[in-house]
């Protein structure tokens, strides 16, 4: 596998310049690569009584405050409060595509950062259930890819999902929606 810090260092917008179309949204999301080790993504799951996305694996990320200077910080901070892993902890690389959600209407702008040394995960209890890493080997195999379909009424949706075991745990997480979006983004621009 290619090194994914010096593809992204190389190719990823350190400053994004995304303006939604007419009635988007924007949120921004962190995929904190942890190189220490072996390379995985930390990832969230939301807490179950949640109202919106319960239960969810997902990047720490939300909508951006007033006194955000820009998505960028929108997303470290994000990291911060979800997650407890200070900004100056992350190096914040760049932006990857946006990925438009179908649900809520919000156009998610994923910024990737490496993290260098492990930190202390300090998940927040007010909306995050647990943190746990999933190697990035496993992420950027296409095997793991799997294209799936719901139908429900007349809504009639193909997604991408990647289910992934923990094998220290014994734990599944249900990967899926716009995070696995994210994820086959990061894969084509790896391959790229």
């Amino acid at each position: 596998m290619v090194d994914p810090v010096e593809v992204l260092r190389a190719a990823a917008d350190p400053s994004p310049s995304h303006e939604p179309p007419t009635g988007d949204r924007l949120a921004a999301v962190l995929a904190p690569l942890i190189v220490e080790d072996e390379p995985a993504l930390l990832f969230t799951r939301r807490r179950e009584d949640m109202t919106r996305h319960p239960g969810e694996v997902s990047f720490p990320g939300g909508l951006p405050h007033d006194e955000d200077e820009d998505l960028g910080v929108t997303a470290l901070r994000e990291t911060h409060e979800e997650v407890g892993i200070a900004p100056d902890a992350i190096e914040l690389l760049g932006a990857l595509a946006p990925v438009h959600t179908t649900v809520s209407g919000i156009l998610i702008v994923p910024f990737v950062g490496v993290i260098r040394e492990r930190q202390p995960i300090r998940a927040s209890p007010a909306e995050i259930a647990e943190a746990f890493e999933v190697p990035l080997r496993f992420l950027m195999d296409p095997r793991h890819h799997e294209r799936r379909r719901v139908v429900h009424g007349e809504i009639d949706r193909v997604f991408y999902a990647m289910p992934y075991r923990c094998e220290s745990s014994r734990r599944e997480y249900f990967i899926w929606g716009a995070t696995a979006a994210m994820l086959r983004n990061f894969y084509h621009f790896l391959r790229a």
